[in-house]
């Protein structure tokens, strides 16, 4: 992977994404025949896992290099609804990772690409050991995504 600086920049317009597809299935929806709202942090982690794993740091891995990485924060914004048997597209960013693991949702309609979800999670390195919070990112996170450490 190429190099990046630690600074969080993106000097090379390069990324760190991927896009899954999903099918909106009939359990997700609520009594209305829309998905349920908090049926789309699921639809964020499938794209997270994606994601994670392309990177060579899935949770087992984290785990493994002694750090849990929870979510403290997740913004969702609702544009349009999705609906059963819906086709979406899930993009995972990441777009943060120096003190924090900070990715970006977009969810669109498979066929039209119409916006219909926005979001993001926010996630925080936490020794396994100590359980206490990292004031920055480890640098196995930083080695996975090929950063140039200072």
């Amino acid at each position: 992977m190429p190099d990046r600086d630690a600074s969080g920049g993106n000097p090379g317009g390069l990324e760190w994404s991927t896009e899954v597809s999903h099918k909106v299935q009939f359990y997700d929806l609520d009594p209305l025949q829309i998905v349920w709202h908090g049926n789309y942090a699921k639809y964020f982690e499938l794209a997270r896992c994606v994601l994670l794993e392309q990177i060579g740091y899935n949770y087992a891995e984290m785990r493994a290099s002694g750090y849990s990485w929870p979510v403290i924060d997740m913004h969702v914004r609702f544009l349009q609804p999705a609906v059963f048997g819906q086709e979406i597209l899930v993009r995972a960013e990441i777009v943060e990772w120096e003190h924090r693991l900070k990715i970006n949702y977009l969810i669109r309609d498979a066929d039209t690409k119409l916006r219909l979800t926005k979001g993001s999670t926010v996630q925080v390195a936490v020794s396994l050991e100590s359980r206490l919070m990292c004031l920055q990112s480890p640098t196995v996170l930083l080695e996975r995504l090929g950063v140039v450490q200072p």
